[in-house]
């Protein structure tokens, strides 16, 4: 089992900037990749970005490119996604996800159901 704990959500100003943490435990040993969705009220859980713990290979959505980044501190076992130049599109509940299953990287990077583990969620609300 893997637990998933985020944290560092808030309330920003358009064009501010938030830095979300995702902490693991469990058996961590077993995650094949990591991401963030998000998903806001009436819209579908959507991806954001994913990095796979072998290699660091990353996936961004085209949304995000450029504004979001996101990284892992195996030591630590957390993730991270660093997001700048906010937008009030942005707005959202922010989930880390992890799969423990040996998916091939970047096929369905972006669908929710390739993950089997998920966190409670943080809010992100950009204000205009």
């Amino acid at each position: 089992q893997v637990q998933l704990v985020e944290s560092g959500g808030g309330s920003v100003q358009a064009g501010g900037s938030l830095r979300l943490s995702c902490a693991a435990s469990g058996y961590t040993y077993s995650t094949y990749c990591m991401g963030w969705f998000r998903q806001a009220p009436g819209k579908e859980r959507e991806g954001v970005a994913t990095i796979y713990t072998g290699g660091g290979t990353t996936y961004y959505a085209d949304s995000v490119k450029g504004r979001f980044t996101i990284s892992q501190d195996n030591a630590k076992n957390t993730l991270y996604l660093q997001m700048n130049s906010l937008k009030p599109e942005d707005t959202a509940m922010y989930y880390c996800a992890a799969d423990t299953r040996p998916v091939v990287p970047g096929r369905d990077w972006y669908k929710a159901g390739r993950y089997n583990y998920w966190g409670q969620g943080t809010q992100v609300t950009v204000s205009s």
